[in-house]
């Protein structure tokens, strides 16, 4: 065990905010500022950006009902995860709190989860660029190109300090916030002032004319709630920068706090506006549903500008996923639960070898590309979203645990105690559930379903083999709090 790895292990479960690091290395050189911006991008990806498209042709305006609902979970999970980062901050996040309150085992298996999650979501995310290339290319430039090169140019980017990567993040957050605001206020103008080509249909009773605002009855809105589970995937990406994170008292918290805001304004408000103008039959599954309406508004050059916006976004959360897989990995090593060379960090603070290691594994991406460039997106999907769902699923389950032994005093209670939990808690997890439900019952996203079991038979049989070879390690102990 390294010096690094008994800091990790002796550290007492109550210990502070504001502790430098935690024994784990890092720099904590993300200040307010990025964090707020990093916690924001993290949820604004391919998920709202292209997703939406199959998801508005599937349940038409309800699928604005779909999205707050969903997103009143995301905030019950928001500020579980807020209480338990209050309780003890560390980039190993969910793996951690998942090692102390249900053992061993499940932080094990929780960190390679969210690191699989990552990469799979990085591909998915350099496959949507891809396609956002090809508003300009026209496909003369092949697709599985594109994801290669970006790939490439993400892996580089983060090689770079922590700082510098906290800045990247912030202007890409920027340029997204920026780009849905300002096209909210365009189509608010279009309803209000009635300028451009689209004034002549936009009207607020597009969400109930075209027969109804349930087009397609309610079971087919149920069946959209995994694609918009997805678009929420990477709202728990703070709790990874918690180890970073210059003031994570003050910031965190802060940030979770605006998740109300953010689900509002970015997700049901440019929904309700883009539905509005566009009537909702005029989406489909495969477009961007942001493109499309700057088109149907007769703003060429808006479409290509979104279309840019867009192409970010993707590029922004591939970015993140770089980011947290590295984070995930050296989580993993520093507690014997992967290779110990995962452990290494640059002089910059940054683990290089979980990053690489994670950036040639999204070069599976550019396969997919090649191979079925027309079915890449709706594929890695479904995988993405059950493997994401999981951290949601431990974040509430710990967080339940964590309550009952600090309301009896086992444990120091947290300084961000979640409103209404256990409860919310509870009502979250039976959300999740009934997801994975509707995803059982969807011939398209089945396939996620079949496959985790055979992963979860992988980290099984992984994780004795492990425990074989190192019986009497400390990563398959015990400790008091999951004992």
């Amino acid at each position: 065990m390294t010096s690094v790895q008994v800091e990790q292990h002796d550290r007492t479960p109550g210990e502070g905010a504001q502790g430098e690091g935690d024994g784990e290395g890092y720099h904590r050189a993300l200040g307010a500022r990025q964090i707020q911006m990093i916690a924001i991008g993290g949820a604004i990806g391919t998920g709202l950006f292209l997703g939406a498209g199959k998801a508005i042709s599937k349940a038409g305006p309800s699928l604005i009902l779909a999205y707050a609902i969903v997103g009143l979970v995301i905030f019950f999970i928001m500020r579980a995860l807020g209480e338990l980062l209050m309780y003890r901050p560390v980039s190993g996040s969910f793996s951690d709190y998942a090692r102390e309150f249900l053992g061993p085992f499940w932080g094990y298996a929780t960190g390679w989860t969210y690191w699989l999650f990552w990469v799979v979501t990085g591909i998915t995310e350099v496959t949507a660029a891809a396609k956002y290339m090809s508003y300009w290319t026209h496909d003369s430039f092949p697709q599985w190109a594109y994801a290669l090169i970006f790939t490439v140019i993400l892996y580089a980017a983060n090689l770079i300090s922590v700082k510098l990567f906290g800045e990247l993040e912030f202007w890409f957050s920027m340029v997204k916030v920026t780009a849905i605001v300002g096209m909210i206020l365009i189509c608010a103008g279009i309803l209000t002032i009635g300028f451009s080509d689209a004034a002549a249909g936009a009207s607020v009773s597009n969400l109930w004319n075209d027969r109804g605002f349930f087009p397609n009855g309610i079971g087919e809105t149920l069946m959209t709630l995994q694609i918009v589970v997805f678009a929420f995937l990477a709202v728990e990406l703070v709790g990874v920068t918690a180890g970073e994170s210059k003031d994570p008292a003050k910031t965190l918290p802060k940030a979770i706090n605006t998740v109300p805001w953010r689900i509002a304004v970015f997700y049901v408000g440019a929904l309700i506006m883009i539905m509005s103008v566009i009537p909702w039959s005029n989406f489909k599954a495969g477009e961007s549903p942001f493109v499309l309406a700057f088109e149907k508004m007769g703003l060429g050059v808006g479409a290509a500008i979104v279309n840019f916006v867009v192409l970010t976004a993707a590029l922004s959360s591939c970015n993140s996923g770089m980011y947290s897989t590295g984070r995930m990995l050296r989580d993993l090593a520093l507690n014997g639960q992967g290779p110990k060379f995962f452990t290494k960090l640059t002089k910059s603070g940054t683990p290089l070898v979980g990053t690489t290691f994670s950036a040639a594994l999204m070069l599976v991406g550019v396969w997919i590309n090649y191979k079925y460039p027309g079915q890449a997106f709706d594929y890695v999907v479904s995988f993405a979203t059950i493997s994401g769902m999981w951290a949601w699923i431990v974040i509430l389950v710990c967080q339940i645990r964590y309550r009952a032994k600090a309301d009896r005093g086992e444990l120091p209670q947290s300084t961000f105690r979640a409103p209404g939990a256990p409860y919310t808690s509870y009502f979250a997890l039976a959300f999740i559930g009934m997801v994975i439900v509707m995803m059982a019952l969807d011939a398209d996203s089945r396939v996620s379903l079949y496959c985790a079991p055979l992963w979860g038979l992988i980290l099984g049989v992984s994780y004795l083999v492990l425990k074989a070879r190192n019986p009497n390690g400390a990563a398959f102990e015990k400790t008091s709090a999951s004992s």
